[in-house]
């Protein structure tokens, strides 16, 4: 009978002290997880839910609610578009809940009264120490003025994009006229503009080109090209 009880004990032991570490990990990883406060662009613009589905992150989303209201009143909205973008953008929103990665809490922000959904973005993440998520270049100069960490997913992107350097060679479709005379606009696959010298009179064919010079910000990415020599005496 003793040894019965002796075994009982040293099995609630275990179980507790398995439950009490557990509760001890889970503390501390969530002690070391950075608030990070999503805005509108970010959602509508819709990859980081395909970044979040890969594990990288193990933050905490929060997006307040009227982040949320702005998008429905979007997606009601006359501009199909935004229409579009904001009802995919509710979508990122629901699905980022699902994710196991992280914990993705709809925050009641309602205290700010009639303040823009921007300015309630910065005060909330200054006020918790937390950064702030966007594709918005402009609210995160805004953001960087007011000491607040900045993810933008154009940064990440242009990280991650196709190391092309200048003198390579690309064939690429002429979609339109440039902002320039005689230029003429096209995009790479992963959508970066192309600017290309002489490419005006080939709008709607396929030529190829020469890099000569990039441009990268946080805005976006441009790439500057002229007609490469093969293309030249194809013309000629």
């Amino acid at each position: 009978m003793a040894l019965f009880i002796l075994i009982i004990l040293i099995g609630v032991f275990a179980e507790t002290s398995y439950l009490a570490l557990k509760s001890w990990r889970g503390t501390r990883r969530a002690s070391g997880r950075r608030k990070v406060y999503v805005d509108t662009s970010a959602l509508m613009d819709g990859r980081i839910l395909t970044i979040a589905k890969t594990g990288f992150l193990a933050d905490d989303f929060i997006i307040p609610r009227s982040v949320i209201r702005e998008m429905q009143l979007l997606a009601d909205g006359k501009d199909s578009e935004k229409r579009t973008r904001a009802r995919a953008g509710m979508d990122v929103a629901n699905e980022l809940e699902r994710v196991v990665y992280f914990d993705t809490e709809i925050l009641d922000d309602s205290e700010y009264g009639r303040e823009l959904v921007d300015e309630r973005l910065l005060k909330l993440a200054k006020a918790n120490r937390g950064m702030l998520l966007t594709c918005d270049y402009n609210l995160e100069k805004v953001a960087k003025t007011e000491n607040i960490e900045v993810l933008n997913i154009n940064d990440l992107a242009l990280a991650l994009a196709n190391n092309f350097r200048v003198g390579d060679k690309f064939h690429i479709k002429v979609l339109e006229k440039g902002s320039n005379p005689k230029q003429g606009v096209g995009h790479l696959p992963d959508g970066t503009m192309v600017v290309i010298d002489n490419g005006e009179k080939l709008i709607g064919k396929e030529v190829e080109v020469e890099f000569v010079r990039f441009l990268q910000t946080s805005a976006g990415r441009m790439v500057f090209s002229r007609l490469s020599k093969a293309q030249n005496r194809q013309k000629k």
